[in-house]
């Protein structure tokens, strides 16, 4: 037993160990940085503005939800934004004014409404 041939052996050992280490770390910010990428990729970007349509998440929907029931209720027009986050909104005559927190809102992507220019087919029985 040589203790200089021993001890050279363990710190070849240590090295080793270390680069092992490293390696792992390396490949799990890689990792990390790929499932960001894919998570980041899903989140909508909430930034609202006065005269937007939104729909409020009602939150309390709990008796009888049914099957198919949304829970999205809307269109409302948002009237003006407050910097703690929360959102003014009014209904859709501009009766109702209330405040939400804006988390609990989203962007109406409904198609624009078109009056007068309405296309009466009637059909006939074969």
């Amino acid at each position: 037993m040589d203790p200089q041939a021993a001890g050279q052996n363990r710190l070849t050992e240590l090295h080793e160990l270390e680069e092992f280490r490293y390696q792992a770390f390396e490949i799990m910010r890689l990792y990390k940085n790929r499932m960001k990428k894919i998570h980041d990729k899903h989140i909508v970007d909430r930034n609202f503005k006065p005269g937007d349509k939104v729909l409020l998440y009602n939150s309390r929907l709990r008796l009888f939800p049914g099957k198919l029931k949304s829970r999205w209720s809307g269109p409302f027009r948002v009237v003006q934004m407050f910097a703690s986050g929360s959102i003014e909104i009014e209904s859709k005559d501009g009766t109702n004014k209330f405040s939400v927190n804006g988390q609990r809102l989203k962007h109406y992507l409904g198609i624009a409404e078109e009056k007068g220019n309405t296309v009466v087919i009637n059909l006939k029985e074969p």
